[in-house]
């Protein structure tokens, strides 16, 4: 199938201008435009809701980092390369690990309140593939709340400094392009289109032009029925990316949190997660038969890397024909639920269920994409001008599964590198402004209300347990839908706004995903295939990269782990 190069949409009515723009207001988005301020002339944040609603606000766990004495790098990276099951770049992970402890540390700087042991010492947990504590957390299972509330509040000390303009309620569209090159290749990024969603100052579609985009839009959760991620995670920044001629990669490793409260059959949008800072804190799991049976699985038990949770619990599933399993966390007292679980606690006290006293259902639902844009070391893309950083980033620190808590750190670590670097080469004038065109190829808009049919081709074909022909028959269904002229009919009536705009995202994020997991042949981390079982390092100890071809179409692209 062919994918569209742009969306449809009116042409910009208004212009600003910026050095650099940052999508996105999660860890990794505020991070960057608070560094950038001190470093470039003009800085400009969009983001889909207001300042404090990015992703990161619903992070439970914490963030991993060698903070303690007895822990070091070198044990956190181990631990890292052990979840990335094979597939990590360890040069990206050896920036992670040691940078990583400097950046929480700076966190605290600015305002960050980390839980605290009764000596005064920040207090570490423990978290699911990690051999010691180094997980770092706020407000007891409220630490993405707790990060998201100091860097926001950093950014609004400046909000009227004239470096920086803050748009919220705003979708970027589409990143625009300059001159193509003689191979017809988009040229460098030069800034975005946005339309700004009835709020604010300016409405309708705007154009914003800069030096440099660096793209912070979070994930792909709402591309599967359920997910723990808020409406907003429609894939945005991977579509944009795609459709600018950016490489994609690691799109078939997707986390499936084996812990998310189970709400009946056919439930849809967000779900409560259950973090796994509850096993950590000694919760197991049990089946309908009220058997434990994680021990027999993985010498960590309930603690073993998400994907073998996972697994674990749809076998299970199957095994009992029940949809759910049980996390049983009665041994814990309600003072310490409390205190150490609250915001789980009220979550689940609306479905009149608590931890101290109730089993709760559970079972895994979309939790956090290890792919994105393909980066370096700096947060640079294979296109000149773009970044990317945070969740929609893959800068390879994941590999095929995400350790327990190192999302955060990834944001605040690459997202300062990406803006160091766009920084140094807008003030070295390396990135200078250049004027837009219009890229050739099609554009394209599905309706809003094919996004019920998106989600249930890719959860179906793409969820945590695949095969050659659900995937196929995802790949025909997503085609059908996508098929050109289907939706040419005027009286169908597609009309570019926000839900047209971000059900198009969703369908070729969701077409990306489908089309790599079909081409891997083995299961190895967040990419389970019942037909390919077994990790095959011969073939896949490689990355698929993903790029739009001249026909418009996908282009797979097998590329070195550490080709940074």
């Amino acid at each position: 199938m062919s994918f569209a190069r742009r969306l449809i949409a009116p042409e910009p009515g208004w212009f600003t201008e910026a050095d650099v723009v940052v999508v996105g207001s999660g860890v990794a988005g505020l991070s960057a435009a608070l560094e950038l301020r001190s470093k470039v002339d003009r800085v400009l944040i969009v983001t889909k809701g207001v300042l404090a609603s990015g992703s990161t606000v619903w992070a439970q766990g914490g963030i991993a980092a060698a903070l303690d004495p007895s822990d070091t790098p070198g044990a956190h990276l181990r631990d890292t390369l052990v979840a990335g099951a094979g597939l990590c770049s360890v040069p990206a992970v050896e920036v992670l690990v040691t940078e990583g402890p400097g950046r929480v540390r700076e966190l605290m700087t600015l305002g960050a309140k980390f839980d605290r042991a009764s000596n005064g010492d920040i207090s570490l947990t423990r978290e699911g593939g990690h051999h010691a504590d180094r997980i770092v957390h706020a407000g007891g299972d409220a630490t993405g709340a707790e990060v998201s509330r100091a860097l926001v509040a950093q950014l609004e000390a400046v909000r009227n400094d004239p470096g920086i303009e803050v748009i919220e309620h705003a979708l970027v569209v589409d990143l625009l392009t300059s001159a193509p090159d003689a191979d017809g290749r988009p040229g460098p990024v030069c800034g975005a289109t946005l339309h700004v969603i009835g709020q604010g100052s300016r409405d309708g579609i705007g154009a914003a032009l800069a030096k440099a985009v660096i793209v912070a839009t979070g994930g792909i959760g709402q591309v599967f029925m359920s997910s723990t991620n808020p409406p907003s995670a429609t894939g945005d920044g991977i579509a944009m990316a795609l459709r600018a001629g950016a490489a994609v990669g690691d799109m078939e490793f997707v986390q499936f949190h084996p812990t998310v409260l189970w709400l009946g059959a056919g439930t849809r949008g967000q779900l409560p997660l259950i973090s796994e800072a509850v096993r950590g804190e000694g919760a197991l799991l049990l089946n309908s038969d009220g058997r434990r049976f994680m021990p027999d699985v993985h010498p960590m038990a309930e603690l073993a890397p998400r994907d073998v949770v996972s697994h674990a619990i749809v076998e299970q599933i199957e095994a009992t024909g029940v949809d759910h399993v049980y996390l049983d966390a009665r041994a814990m007292s309600e003072e310490f639920v409390a205190a150490r679980f609250p915001t789980i606690q009220e979550a689940l006290a609306q479905h009149g269920l608590s931890l101290a006293y109730d089993l709760i259902p559970v079972a895994p639902a979309q939790h956090f994409h290890s792919g994105g844009v393909l980066t370096d070391l700096v947060g640079r893309s294979s296109l000149d001008g773009l970044y990317a950083a945070g969740e929609a980033a893959c800068t390879g620190v994941h590999g095929a599964n995400r350790l327990a808590s190192n999302s955060l750190l990834e944001g605040l670590v690459f997202a300062h590198r990406a803006a160091h670097d766009s920084a140094d080469r807008v003030r070295g004038g390396d990135l200078v402004q250049r004027e837009p065109v219009q890229r050739p190829g099609s554009a394209g808009l599905l309706p809003a209300t094919q996004r019920v049919a998106i989600q249930r081709i890719a959860h179906a074909g793409a969820g945590p347990v695949r095969d050659a022909d659900g995937l196929a028959a995802a790949w025909k269904e997503l085609g059908e839908i996508r098929r050109p002229g289907r939706f040419a009919d005027p009286n169908v009536g597609v009309t570019p706004q926000t839900a047209e705009w971000e059900t198009t995202n969703v369908a070729q994020t969701a077409g990306a995903l489908i089309a790599t997991a079909r081409e891997r042949s083995e299961s190895r981390g967040g990419h389970f295939r019942r037909d390919f079982p077994e990790v095959d390092d011969a073939d896949w100890k490689v990355r698929l990269s993903v790029t739009y071809d001249a026909d418009h179409k996908l282009h797979l692209e097998r590329v070195p782990l550490d080709r940074n």
